[in-house]
């Protein structure tokens, strides 16, 4: 017979409301037309906020827009958002993001961010694998509290660099790193 305490089974209940929190990002309705209005804004923010990453989309052969990322923890923690993908401006697949934790963690944050495919290799790995996890070839441009953002050759040479902005709540840091991707059907 297992015996739980009291802190345990508290600590269960806790990580599974903010998990579930977590996956409810506030996107409403899971239609394309509501995740493509909600791209359309984030973008619209990310070039007005930081334009030096207009440069970045014109020299992408890609990017994939999560506009609305909810991420919560309570020593357990995960994060889940949907977003576009989009090539030249058209969006062509639709993904989720998915991200678990475990460790020191508690509270919660959303947060939006875009990945720029640099080159049609990374592009075509990315839409080509069954779920794809952001790791160690991610380049992160900017954060959302700096306040210039430039394109060098460093950054132009990775092929993926990763843009997060936006950020508000009580759990400092966004990273994508550790976030898998997989395509959706809105």
């Amino acid at each position: 017979m297992n015996k739980y305490s009291r802190r345990t089974v508290l600590a269960g209940a806790v990580s599974s409301l903010t998990f579930g929190a977590a996956c409810s990002n506030g996107l409403g309705s899971r239609g394309p037309g509501t995740i493509d209005a909600r791209v359309a804004q984030s973008l619209s923010f990310l070039y007005s906020s930081y334009p030096a990453t207009r440069d970045l989309r014109d020299k992408a052969a890609g990017q994939l827009v999560m506009p609305l990322v909810t991420e919560a923890g309570f020593g357990i923690g995960g994060s889940y958002g949907r977003g576009a993908l989009q090539v030249n401006g058209t969006t062509i697949d639709y993904y989720s993001a998915t991200q678990a934790s475990v460790g020191l963690q508690i509270g919660a944050q959303q947060y939006a961010h875009v990945l720029f495919f640099m080159t049609n290799d990374a592009l075509y790995n990315f839409r080509n694998s069954p779920g794809w996890a952001a790791g160690a070839d991610v380049q992160y441009a900017v954060n959302d509290q700096a306040g210039n953002l430039t394109a060098d050759t460093t950054t132009s040479l990775s092929p993926v660099i990763a843009v997060v902005f936006g950020q508000a709540g009580l759990i400092a840091g966004a990273t994508v790193k550790g976030t898998k991707y997989n395509r959706i059907i809105p």
